[in-house]
């Protein structure tokens, strides 16, 4: 999908991530950003594919409920290590504690996606999954990093597109994904949306 297939609808990132933003203004897409102000907690106990999607789905839906036009693109990534969901650290603590757990591993980064036409609801959404193999960390390295602050409001605790990739062995799928925002993915369920609307028009 070229980015020109784009600006024929507004593009609404229901996102403050300044990480998905790089994402689609590398691309040179047009769009604006809205906090979507949900409760990204959930004891639902869904495995972490599925709970990637419904976080996802509920941005999505809050920020399109309150608008009357646009293309609205919500996401959320998960580490998964096995069944267990890694989220966003909540302190130092906690931080150091996911490293630990993810030194040495080779865990999924599932960053589930929603697109929604705020005009009439239609939806199309889905998820990416990159496995990334990560390196032994010493102790000393993972009190240094997570005193870096580049831990904080990170899925996994680490930023792979920062300085965290320098623990990274090696990843199967795409690096956006591991950033927080399968853009391909994202703009051909756009691309759906706003063909569906052509075709009924």
């Amino acid at each position: 999908m070229h980015n020109a297939d784009v600006t024929a609808f507004e593009l609404i990132l229901a996102s403050t991530s300044p990480r998905r933003s790089e994402l689609f203004a590398a691309r040179g897409l047009s769009f604006r950003t809205i906090s979507p102000d949900v409760d990204e907690d959930d004891d639902s106990g869904l495995p972490p594919d599925d709970l990637a999607v419904l976080l996802a789905r509920r941005k999505s839906r809050a920020v399109a409920s309150r608008l009357r036009s646009g293309l609205v693109v919500g996401a959320d990534t998960v580490v998964a290590l096995g069944n267990d969901s890694l989220g966003k650290p909540v302190d130092a603590e906690d931080a150091r504690r996911i490293l630990r757990r993810l030194s040495g591993s080779t865990h999924r980064v599932v960053t589930g996606f929603s697109v929604i036409d705020a005009a009439d609801g239609a939806e199309r959404f889905g998820r990416r999954t990159t496995v990334v193999t990560m390196r032994a960390m010493s102790e000393a390295e993972i009190a240094a990093y997570v005193a870096s602050g580049e831990s904080d409001g990170k899925a996994g605790a680490y930023a792979i597109q920062e300085t965290g990739d320098r623990f990274v062995e090696r990843i199967d799928g795409p690096f956006d994904n591991v950033v927080g925002l399968p853009v391909e993915a994202v703009l051909a369920a756009a691309a759906e949306l706003m063909f569906r609307k052509r075709s009924v028009g």
